[in-house]
């Protein structure tokens, strides 16, 4: 399958946004998200990465939350999440996550967090705590994962995936040529092995994971990653436009993908065999994660799994 359209336009790294990637003003539940957010105490990714969906997203009250704090332990050269010495791990945050998704009533919550390669788990048990919270306190919610790549231990992700998530989500990033440099202390590999070892302990869990394009990557080499995530028996893919949160301290964008290139990439993941994939300027790995899990329940790729301990 030939991508023409991606062929045949390049951009200038300093061009001003395209019209595409214009965002709506907040409306809505804006301040009412703002407001229980705030409450709760609780990280989100959304703030933290300065993620361009934020308007949209907390408008109709979804919010993905980042626990373990707000400084990670790892430097990404394309993410806005500050590098420091993080805090302890808070023992009250299971619980106030927990009652920031009641109030927000969501279906489905996306749970990610820092890089916590100071913790001798490097987070894997507060992690599990908290999908047990939600669970026991909102027993009709889905829960999704996105953790770091845990050095692809076993036993961490073992324990998270004990915890019984509907979906582990791990993301790969960018293909692996450009990954040594922008993700330094990321593997290409290693995120592909956590995938692996997540769906071989839990089969029952969908797997997914995500990449950003725009950072200097051929068609080739992202349909080479996208073999290597089916390889690996992964069930999603996102695939979204890479956008600098700093003009000084980030990765430069080398070209914007227009919408129909990104159309003609998901038509082609979809050839692979994923269970679902989104695929768009402003697509996220939490971007509209509701409805990537509803369309996965759609096509019966979500099979029965253990109770865990749930509510009814």
């Amino acid at each position: 399958m030939q991508l023409t359209v991606l062929s045949r336009i390049s951009e200038s790294p300093k061009r001003r946004l395209p019209p595409w990637l214009k965002r709506p003003l907040p409306s809505g539940d804006f301040g009412r998200t703002v407001d229980i957010v705030a409450a709760s105490g609780v990280a989100t990714v959304c703030q933290e990465a300065r993620c361009p969906n934020l308007s949209e997203c907390w408008s109709k009250r979804h919010a993905t939350f980042m626990i373990l704090g707000d400084k990670c332990t790892r430097r990404c050269h394309y993410c806005a999440v500050e590098t420091a010495r993080p805090d302890p791990p808070a023992a009250d945050e299971p619980d106030r996550l927990a009652g920031a998704v009641a109030k927000l009533s969501l279906r489905h919550v996306v749970i990610t967090a820092v890089a916590r390669d100071d913790l001798k788990d490097e987070g894997a048990s507060h992690f599990a705590q908290c999908v047990r919270a939600i669970h026991e306190r909102c027993g009709a919610t889905t829960v999704e994962v996105l953790p770091a790549d845990f050095h692809a231990r076993q036993e961490c992700i073992k324990v998270l995936c004990d915890a019984g998530p509907e979906l582990y989500n791990h993301n790969i990033e960018m293909v692996e040529r450009l990954t040594p440099k922008l993700r330094p202390q990321g593997k290409y590999r290693r995120s592909l092995e956590v995938l692996r070892i997540a769906k071989e302990i839990a089969p029952h869990i969908l797997t997914k994971s995500g990449l950003m394009v725009g950072l200097g990557e051929t068609v080739e080499e992202l349909y080479a990653a996208f073999r290597d995530l089916r390889e690996v028996g992964c069930d999603v893919l996102t695939i979204g436009q890479y956008l600098r949160p700093t003009l000084d301290r980030h990765a430069q964008v080398v070209r914007y993908y227009r919408p129909e290139e990104f159309d003609e990439l998901g038509a082609f993941a979809r050839s692979l065999g994923f269970v679902s994939v989104a695929s768009g300027p402003f697509v996220r790995s939490s971007y509209n994660a509701a409805e990537v899990f509803e369309e996965s329940k759609r096509q019966g790729c979500v099979p029965d799994a253990p109770s865990f301990g749930r509510q009814p």
